[in-house]
């Protein structure tokens, strides 16, 4: 597969990795992007992951809570001057609330729910077309979550981008913290036992990749290698250190790193149920312009057309 240089320009945005070493990892991944990565982070360390959470698609996140009753959602455009408009903030606060209020199955069910806006409906899909058309931009109801088991409820949004509802029992400021907690941390579960399987797996296969690495390294340099014993232990520490770091309880509290999660809503007799955390265009991918290729071609179309 050909490497393009958008392709090498997105892996060294998500990495901070040097510009050669991109290229090289997606040529061995043949331009597998997640793979890629994954091979940056064993030659590289940490280093590889650090600017891992940027994203490029826009959009909004809006929250909607009544009573024990709320929901978050993302909704997509193609530029960020959209996400200022007042008509699409209009349609995301709608869809927030139509979610909350009538618990739709999906996508398609949220927009057959009766809603009108702009002189246009009857339906939120409707409305959707209907600004589409009129602002001159595609934008799309990406995912959304629902909470109603009667537990109390607490948002919050990090301007637009970073949205965060909180399903708790126990004292509102220490919910609201811990909101904005997970707005700042991006854990990704409660506790290191809820952590997705196929992130524990995929740190695994990196922390083995990297003490083979070291292995042969070692061995190309007449070191002493550690035994079988030892690297497996490194592993396994690996692994634990990161479940750590990426679990919500295990976590230090933004607000006093001396104390944990965990210890700050013990100490304030708070339950944290479950938590739900949305960044605006996450995991979605992102046309790259080539703005000078673009500019060329328009000059040499308007050459042609004199």
């Amino acid at each position: 597969m050909a490497i393009t240089a958008s392709m090498v320009a997105e892996l060294r945005a998500k990495t901070d990795a040097p510009m050669m070493e991109c290229k090289r990892a997606l040529t061995e991944a043949n331009g597998d992007m997640d793979k890629a990565e994954e091979l940056l982070r064993v030659k590289l360390g940490s280093k590889a992951g650090k600017a891992a959470g940027r994203v490029t698609a826009e959009g909004v996140v809006a929250s909607a809570i009544e009573g024990t009753v709320g929901a978050l959602i993302e909704v997509n455009c193609e530029t960020d001057f959209v996400t200022k408009n007042d008509s699409f903030l209009a349609l995301t606060k709608a869809a927030a609330e139509l979610v909350a209020q009538h618990n739709p199955a999906d996508i398609a069910a949220l927009g057959a729910l009766s809603y009108s806006q702009d002189g246009f409906g009857p339906t939120l899909e409707d409305v959707r077309k209907g600004l589409i058309g009129k602002i001159g931009e595609n934008m799309s109801f990406r995912r959304f979550k629902r909470y109603a088991s009667g537990n109390k409820l607490a948002a919050y949004l990090h301007g637009t981008r970073i949205g965060v509802l909180v399903e708790y029992e126990g004292d509102d400021v220490a919910a609201k913290d811990v909101a904005m907690h997970v707005a700042a941390m991006k854990p990704v579960s409660l506790s290191s036992a809820e952590v997705p399987a196929e992130l524990v797996a995929r740190e695994r296969s990196v922390a083995v990749a990297k003490a083979e690495e070291d292995k042969a390294k070692a061995i190309a340099e007449g070191k002493p290698v550690q035994s079988d014993e030892i690297v497996a232990k490194r592993v396994e520490g690996g692994v634990q250190k990161y479940l750590k770091e990426v679990s919500l309880y295990n976590q230090s509290f933004v607000k006093n790193d001396k104390q944990t999660v965990e210890q700050m809503l013990k100490a304030a007799g708070t339950t944290i149920k479950s938590f739900t955390l949305y960044v605006v265009g996450e995991g979605i991918e992102k046309k790259v312009d080539d703005f000078a290729a673009e500019v060329a071609a328009q000059v040499a179309a308007a050459k042609g057309a004199a």
